[in-house]
């Protein structure tokens, strides 16, 4: 073969090999938006997760509680289809109590579409037939007027806790909830919040935004947030729990203290999730055991 003809032959080859590269790339383009925008936002995973906290009792041992955050109903993919689907699931569940960390409603989501606060509750009011719902406000909620939202919800009965904490009893255990403000809308009071807490029982802490994590007293064994979306993207292996110094999802423990960041339902700002379901978490807390894990 000449020299001509073998450069030829050559810069053919590179074209298909190019061509057929660029194909893969569009071909997994392809793949990757079709995954973010449609199939993954409209997914409903349950993800069991247990953990092992310190001070917590003997007769709360086993205690089984559904966590959701930033339902975010009208975001693309998650209409109130999907939180009738929700609803069901948490109904069936057998955990003892539902907690829900904020964002129930959407400020702006591109292609979503705002659905106010009393359809959000009148969806969520079958729920409260079953379990017993304790939630704290979110961002988006105060963005689109908190004390409506706030109203909606207990109007079905749920029992909204807004710096203010309360006893409850589910089975053998006695434990305190307490409800800290959003962090960046909802003027957060840890001081006035935990002040009712007067005895030496068990406290969960429920707040929207994890970053007051760091705030948050000893004495609560738990604290619960939402608002991140789990990153809403996750490129690499593995879910990340803490990135640019951030809290993402999933039990982390720092400090002796635990915490424990639901990935949420719905998304906000950009309707896509990649590798991040849609998530109803279902802890199980225990007084001693292994280390927090996922299950």
């Amino acid at each position: 073969m000449s020299v001509p003809a073998d450069r030829a032959h050559r810069d053919r080859r590179r074209r298909r090999l190019i061509k057929r590269l660029a194909w893969l790339v569009t071909a997994a383009t392809f793949v990757f938006l079709a995954w973010g925008f449609v199939w993954e936002p409209g997914r409903l995973v349950e993800r069991d997760y247990s953990i092992a906290l310190k001070r917590w009792p003997a007769q709360c041992d086993g205690l089984r509680a559904d966590v959701v955050a930033d339902i975010h109903t009208g975001s693309p993919r998650n209409g109130v289809d999907k939180l009738d689907r929700v609803v069901r699931q948490l109904s069936a569940s057998d955990s003892d109590v539902v907690i829900m960390a904020g964002d129930y409603v959407i400020l702006k989501v591109l292609l979503g579409k705002y659905v106010p606060p009393e359809v959000v509750a009148a969806h969520l009011k079958p729920l409260l037939t079953h379990k017993r719902v304790y939630a704290v406000l979110g961002n988006h909620d105060w963005w689109k007027n908190g004390r409506r939202v706030r109203r909606a919800l207990q109007s079905v009965g749920v029992t909204v806790l807004e710096n203010q904490a309360t006893e409850i009893t589910l089975g053998q255990c006695r434990l305190w909830l307490v409800g800290v403000g959003d962090l960046w809308e909802g003027h957060p009071d840890i001081r006035h919040a935990f002040a009712g807490v007067d005895d030496d029982a068990p406290v969960i802490a429920i707040t929207h935004n994890p970053d007051l994590f760091p705030r948050m007293p000893a004495r609560a064994s738990l604290v619960i947030a939402g608002h991140t979306h789990g990153g809403q993207v996750n490129l690499l292996p593995g879910q990340p729990s803490v990135r640019f110094g951030h809290y993402i999802a999933g039990p982390i423990f720092d400090q002796g203290r635990q915490l424990f960041v639901t990935p949420g339902i719905g998304t906000s700002i950009l309707p896509f999730r990649f590798r991040v379901p849609p998530e109803i978490s279902r802890l199980t807390l225990r007084s001693k055991g292994p280390p927090a894990s996922a299950q």
